[in-house]
């Protein structure tokens, strides 16, 4: 069957074979391996193997045994060398829990999207700021929630460079909005499925989004757009930087801070233990952090939600919270400057369900969340 439809026969794949082993094992040096196990169980030695065994040891005046011995013992180096380091001579002890004290300086400036990653994995700071690594991107880029995150926020920014007005009729604008997606779309995401639904999850909140974005025009104009600001951090030599999405200024000559999320917006209980990314450009905006406002007072904080609804949340703001986490934030950064503090690995992790960029190199597993760590110099004369 196989000649009636053109295929080569089996005995000519066999006859390759053979061609290119003999090639092979007439060379200076060779090596003849099995594996002693498939996935599953035992395996047994070619017939080849078997007969070439055979013939060796049976030659006379002993010249075939004693070759197939020193081959043996040549070969032995080899699984030697293989079975030390599947299997260490000495037991390893499992790593600690790292807790880095680095020598100054750490690092000339942090963003202010860092400081959560400060309060939870301090370790991940520290490997990221300190040491200079940085995760490779993924060989094979994929629509993950992070493009969807900086796809969504070039939507809404371009929005805000076509310079609406309060007096733009709301389908005029919704119009905008959504061929402006259609635009952002095509030029950042080469995938035509993601396309599809991330075009979709902006057509259904894209009244929503209009119609507060009118709201919101109304009350002030925006003044910082994705547009870098910075304070230096008290005596520390640390100045901290950060790039809001938006802070509008409002008719009152407040301002308002606003963020935009593609997941649920964090609620007033964690941006007072851990997301204080919002707080903390409010008060770089008191302290004239942003070149386009001076010092300013400031009159809320907003998330605006690019899922789910569209809807617009406001968060617990007053002078007397966000005074308390500027100071709580100069505090906590005093501790790693001045060594009071270890860059303790997932010290406060919201999630182990997925891996961080450095867990490898604190070498989680070998210690658990329960294990203490215990702080320690590096980088200098103590270690």
């Amino acid at each position: 069957m196989r000649a009636a439809a053109g295929l080569p026969l089996p005995e000519r794949q066999i006859g390759l074979a053979a061609h290119d082993f003999q090639q092979a094992v007439a060379a200076d040096r060779v090596y003849l391996t099995r594996a002693k196990r498939d996935a599953e169980a035992e395996t047994i030695p070619s017939r080849w193997l078997n007969r070439m065994l055979n013939l060796m040891g049976g030659l006379p005046d002993r010249s075939g045994p004693e070759a197939l011995a020193r081959m043996r013992a040549r070969g032995a180096e080899w699984l030697a060398l293989a079975q030390a380091v599947a299997r260490p001579p000495a037991p390893v002890p499992p790593a600690a829990r790292p807790s880095p004290i680095p020598p100054l300086p750490l690092f000339p400036d942090l963003p202010v999207t860092d400081v959560s990653l400060l309060i939870r994995d301090p370790y991940a700071v520290y490997a990221k700021r300190v040491l200079g690594l940085r995760a490779l991107p993924p060989l094979r880029p994929q629509p993950d929630a992070s493009l969807r995150g900086q796809t969504l926020h070039a939507i809404v920014e371009a929005l805000l460079h076509s310079r609406p007005t309060p007096d733009t009729s709301p389908e005029v604008l919704r119009d905008r909005f959504l061929a402006l997606t259609d635009r952002v779309l095509a030029d950042e995401v080469p995938w035509p499925a993601a396309r599809a639904f991330w075009s979709a999850r902006i057509a259904r909140i894209a009244d929503r989004i209009v119609a507060d974005e009118l709201t919101r025009l109304a009350e002030g104009r925006p003044m910082v757009v994705e547009h870098r600001g910075k304070v230096p951090v008290a005596d520390l030599g640390i100045t901290l930087t950060a790039k809001p999405d938006r802070i509008d200024l409002l008719t009152d000559n407040r301002v308002v801070v606003y963020d935009y999320k593609s997941g649920t917006p964090p609620t007033d209980a964690m941006i007072r233990h851990f997301d204080k990314q919002l707080m903390l450009e409010a008060a770089m905006a008191r302290r004239g952090g942003f070149d386009a406002l001076g010092p300013v007072d400031v009159a809320g904080l907003r998330y605006i939600q690019l899922g789910g609804e569209g809807k617009t949340h406001p968060r617990e703001h007053d002078d007397l919270i966000e005074a308390e986490t500027w100071d709580g934030f100069v505090r906590l950064l005093r501790s790693y400057v001045t060594g009071e503090a270890g860059f303790t690995a997932m010290r406060a992790p919201q999630s182990t369900s997925y891996a961080g960029d450095y867990d490898h190199l604190a070498r989680y597993g070998e210690w658990a969340l329960t294990d203490a760590a215990a702080p320690r110099k590096v980088g200098d004369h103590h270690g």
